[in-house]
């Protein structure tokens, strides 16, 4: 071992495992670094995957060549799409996982992937030449080489624990913090800050009354993360129970309050604004009577179940007593106690939309380092770095989606141009052309930009070019086969929808909201029997052509937007560009271009305090 490597990642959660796999794949000698080989891509908080948003992160992970859907998938014992009593462009896909197999399934992944090695140890200094990052010393005192350098330190930088008034130094209970990476970066100039987030208490399924609580079952169906059609979900499929808290419930926790370190003073840093505590919940919102818990497995062979919705950081014995007010957790018992922890972050208007530092040639940042929240967003982050490390040191073009592309283009531009002041989750709100980024589309939009650049192999791209075969010849035989009204009258009637007054195409039906693709079929025997022709892939097939048939004039609209934003990302502006010589702009947009430096007229339109009158101003500088 002569600890050499092209690209080091330095953490193993679910950005650098992403980062490591993606830039070993693509053929990068790379070494992951981790803390404990027994905690790789632990899933420190809730055992899930997926959700609002965060579940079109993951399909797009996957349609790139990424493996955290495939995990997922294999680990799953509980699926279900969310929000299908609204439209598409909503549906979110979200599983949840047996905790254990998760990580089995990721070491065996990462065991498995060529060109990637794994050491364990704990990286208390970067090594610099000019400006450019070349390596890493460890507490084990090695000094390892590299041409780029990729941080994705989770929660573990200068990380403190708080249970209550007792504070314990570390990045996750029972685990140690990592020191020297953050002073050495202030001493270079990045600016750092602080963070907070939480978990709840793991309590024992043997002292919990299932029959005071409320069943949620997963889907029964054919939908899954991964595109690839070698992933089924393989375990025991489990449910989820839901239960409330109470005006008991709340009492209890006031009573604590006094030793919350959210409101004594021991924590000073942001926390969630979306995930809160169970003590910021009472607070807030202090005229609810009730707040819905979820009570999570955390897998097929255990007895651990997760309290989703209980996050706190009280003394142990005011979250148990608060517990035990609530209905079918009476006789709870306690594995463990929810804790909140405050870690070190890094400004993120400091990277490039690589990720790259802009500071330091290529050292990249990753997940929870760059202010977010969420396993989901900190993938999507680690492989766009990993990516682009490996471009960068092979002189390859980078690699950057954009907000018209993925859920991923929208968490790193917004992380980019506009920074953070509280950890950063995904929401579809935040996405301008949501309907274009819809979960089943993930694949169309990807695949294709990822097998260019190497990491998606040739057999996804196979599966991907054939299932877009099939869904443009069904959209084309629903345009070019009409049907009269005597074949479908009866069928329509049956049905309680209007019955048609002259001959029409499959296409104009489909287009009506109350008839499906499957449910027409019944009537019409030829697009009966094109269907059956479909093969092995029909239902999913199916649903992207009806989704695509029904929502096209939507859909051409939010293009022509696009289009018209990708007109501005086309004027670049030059990095040495004087902002503060042109009074013509605002003082603040003096102030937020100088600092930010945005690369085009796109980018500057989103940091926060540049007007339109502003942008102006440069468009006209600019000749445009």
């Amino acid at each position: 071992m002569d600890f050499k490597y092209d690209i080091i990642v330095v953490g193993a959660g679910h950005a650098g495992c992403e980062a490591a796999s993606a830039a070993a794949r693509m053929g990068s000698k790379t070494l992951l670094i981790t803390m404990d080989m027994n905690k790789i891509a632990q899933m420190s908080c809730n055992p899930a995957v997926g959700g609002i948003a965060k579940g079109q992160i993951v399909r797009e992970l996957d349609a790139l060549g990424g493996q955290m859907a495939q995990v997922t998938d294999r680990s799953a014992i509980q699926f279900r799409m969310l929000n299908r009593s609204k439209g598409p462009a909503m549906w979110s896909p979200r599983s949840q996982s047996d905790r254990k197999q998760f990580i089995n399934e990721w070491v065996k992944t990462l065991s498995e992937t060529p060109n990637l090695y794994i050491w364990q140890d704990v990286v208390t200094e970067l090594i610099f030449a000019d400006s450019t990052v070349c390596g890493v010393k460890t507490m084990l005192g090695i000094e390892m080489s590299a041409q780029a350098v990729i941080l994705t330190n989770g929660t573990f930088l200068n990380g403190l624990l708080h249970f209550g008034r007792a504070q314990i130094k570390g990045g996750r209970t029972s685990e140690s913090a990592s020191y020297g990476i953050t002073e050495q970066l202030i001493q270079l100039g990045f600016q750092s800050d602080r963070m907070k987030t939480g978990t709840p208490a793991r309590i024992d399924r043997r002292s919990i009354d299932f029959s005071a609580l409320i069943e949620q079952k997963g889907d029964d169906d054919w939908h899954q993360f991964s595109y690839l059609d070698t992933v089924h979900r393989e375990l025991k499929q489990m449910s989820c129970w839901i239960t409330y808290t109470n005006p008991k419930t709340h009492d209890e926790l006031r009573k604590g309050l006094p030793d919350s370190p959210l409101y004594n003073g021991q924590i000073k840093s942001i926390g969630p604004r979306y995930c809160p505590s169970i003590e910021t919940k009472i607070i807030t919102f202090a005229d609810k009577d009730a707040h819905q818990l979820f009570l999570e497995p955390e897998g097929v062979d255990s007895n651990e179940y997760y309290v989703n919705g209980f996050s706190s950081s009280l003394p142990w014995q005011v979250q148990l007593a608060a517990m035990k007010t609530v209905a079918g957790l009476e006789n709870v018992i306690m594995y463990r106690p929810g804790y909140a922890i405050e870690y070190d972050f890094f400004d993120p208007t400091q990277l490039h939309h690589t990720l790259e530092t802009k500071r330091i040639r290529n050292l990249f940042f990753a997940g929870q380092i760059n202010g977010t929240t969420g396993y989901e967003e900190a993938a999507g982050q680690g492989l766009i770095a990993g990516i682009n490390a490996h471009q960068n040191i092979h002189q390859l073009p980078s690699f950057t989606l954009g907000r018209d592309e993925s859920y991923s283009g929208v968490l790193i531009d917004d992380l980019v141009t506009k920074g953070v002041d509280e950890p950063y989750r995904m929401f579809t709100s935040r996405a301008e052309y949501r309907i274009l980024l819809r979960q089943d589309n993930a694949d169309e939009r990807l695949t294709e930009k990822a097998y260019q650049i190497g990491l998606a192999d040739a057999y996804r791209h196979n599966l991907y070019t054939a299932k877009q075969a099939a869904i443009n010849d069904l959209q084309q035989f629903l345009q070019d086969t009409k049907v009269k009204p005597e074949e479908v009258n009866a069928w329509l009637a049956a049905n309680d929808i209007s019955p048609l007054q002259h001959g029409c195409k499959l296409h104009d039906l489909v287009m009506r909201p109350q008839i499906t693709i499957e449910a027409l079929a019944e009537a019409v025997p030829s697009l009966h029997a094109y269907l059956d022709n479909i093969g092995n892939r029909r239902i999913e097939i199916v649903e992207s052509a009806e989704i695509n048939t029904k929502y096209a004039g939507y859909i051409h609209r939010e293009k022509l937007a696009a289009e018209k934003l990708q007109r501005l990302e086309q004027i670049s502006l030059s990095e040495n560009f004087d902002y503060n010589s042109l009074q013509s702009l605002s003082t603040e947009a003096r102030q937020k271009l100088t600092r930010i430096k945005p690369k085009t007229i796109g980018e500057a339109s989103r940091i926060p305090g540049v007007s339109p009158n502003d942008i102006s101003v440069l468009l006209v500088l600019l000749g445009r």
